[in-house]
């Protein structure tokens, strides 16, 4: 016995085809009109951040020769807070503050991040509780151009403007940067601009350098880098 296929059968399917393809389509193009307004207006909050003034210094850490300047740089302006990403030693950059005669309420320390990646990844959120707008990005040259594109990629996604500040490091640095980790951390920075938008990553380790117990850090001991001067 024969079986008849019917012209009902055979359009059946590319019908449905046809409509999961207009579907897709029209999925596609909301994400596209989402992602182009987003971009326009991060790209007007950008260029209207640029011209504004400065409303933090975000220290990378890494050298010590970064704080001392931020430590210099935050003495005529106590009234912009500074956020340093894991880096020195507390009491090293208490004495720092200190020798600098700085004010140092307004002076937060993370001791979260473990990468250049995560500076930025638990840095954006406190950045953006405070309403910044426009950082001064203190990094060392031997920390560019990975440190720099990274941050103008997952800052600038959030509206705010980075203006680099390039410390000179003393000695030898220890740190090489590849061109192969540039690649890869910038590549993971596209992604995470994107989800950075809906997910918003906790530090559970943040501090107040007014809040440093310098009793207990002498009674333990510390060790500071020489370049510093501070410290034993």
């Amino acid at each position: 016995m024969r079986h008849k296929f019917t012209k009902t059968s055979s359009i059946s399917p590319l019908r449905k085809l046809r409509k999961q393809w207009q579907l897709l389509q029209k999925i596609a193009c909301g994400l596209g009109l989402i992602f182009g307004s987003w971009l326009i207006f991060t790209s007007v909050t950008l260029v209207w951040a640029s011209s504004g003034p400065v409303d933090a210094f975000f220290v990378l850490g890494g050298s010590i020769s970064r704080e001392i300047y931020v430590a210099q740089a935050a003495k005529p302006n106590p009234q912009i807070p500074v956020l340093i990403s894991h880096g020195s030693p507390q009491p090293c950059i208490w004495l720092i503050f200190q020798r600098e005669a700085a004010e140092w309420q307004n002076v937060w320390l993370e001791n979260c991040a473990n990468s250049t990646f995560e500076n930025f990844y638990y840095g954006i959120p406190i950045l953006q509780q405070w309403g910044v707008h426009k950082i001064k990005l203190i990094t060392s040259p031997t920390h560019l151009p990975r440190a720099k594109w990274m941050a103008q990629i997952l800052l600038g996604a959030h509206g705010i403007w980075v203006e680099p500040d390039i410390v000179q490091e003393q000695g030898i640095p220890g740190n090489y940067e590849s061109w192969v980790k540039t690649g890869l951390d910038v590549t993971r920075s596209f992604f995470w601009a994107i989800l950075s938008q809906i997910i918003q990553p906790k530090c559970s380790d943040i501090t107040r350098l007014a809040d440093v117990d310098m009793q207990a850090w002498q009674s333990q001991g510390f060790k500071c880098e020489h370049q510093g001067g501070v410290g034993r």
